[in-house]
């Protein structure tokens, strides 16, 4: 007989006050991932339910968007968001990052990336367009000192390794199958370069990395 083949833990998605047709096009999206679990949610069902993953929240106007996103991170401080929109300025796309939401992603996007984008964050990354992470890297290096903590810290040479693949966006599994260890052993590292470092979350140790020459610049 053949082993069975082990199978992925679900990864549990909630539409977020969407449409009907709208979310049947993302079931249709995610038909070809066996692992996604997909739901229809109000912002009211998510202080009750407990057993989703990722939000995906359609943009709507600017302040109503921020509200909303407020309101589920007050019910649900770890809640991870993601942001669904078409044509969403820099700015917004920036303040929806920084109010708490773990990614953005165009409706324009292709399946591909929106797969793509949800894994990224359910493995506690976020996903940001390229320009809109180049944006907060040009504010950030204006005046480093006001974000980050004086001086340089030292790392050792893996988790440089680390931190260098951790800048072009590559996740904890690809990190680990690259430099051959476990995934938790990848996410103890980045754990630790936070503490370090002195920063929160994935993207502020990103731009910490490149504002202080950790890394170089040719690899972002």
């Amino acid at each position: 007989m053949k082993p069975a083949l082990a199978r992925k833990t679900p990864i549990r998605i909630s539409v977020v006050e969407s449409d009907p047709l709208r979310f049947v096009g993302f079931r249709a999206l995610f038909d070809t991932e066996p692992d996604f679990e997909l739901s229809s949610a109000t912002q009211a069902d998510l202080s009750t339910e407990k057993e989703v993953d990722v939000v995906l929240l359609g943009s709507r106007s600017a302040q109503n968007l921020f509200d909303v996103m407020a309101g589920m991170k007050a019910a649900r401080p770890t809640l991870k968001i993601i942001v669904t929109g078409s044509g969403m300025d820099d700015e917004t796309i920036l303040k929806a990052i920084a109010s708490g939401a773990k990614g953005y992603v165009d409706e324009a996007a292709s399946p591909a990336e929106f797969v793509q984008a949800l894994r990224i964050v359910q493995e506690g990354s976020v996903w940001a367009p390229r320009r809109v992470l180049s944006l907060f890297i040009e504010r950030v290096t204006t005046g480093p000192g006001r974000v980050f903590p004086a001086g340089r810290v030292a790392f050792t040479d893996r988790e440089k390794e680390v931190l260098e693949m951790l800048v072009v966006g590559r996740s904890n599994k690809e990190i680990g199958s690259v430099l051959g260890i476990e995934e938790r052993t990848v996410k103890a590292h980045v754990a630790k370069l936070m503490r370090k470092v002195g920063v929160q979350n994935r993207i502020a140790l990103s731009v910490h990395a490149i504002t202080h020459s950790l890394v170089a610049t040719n690899k972002v």
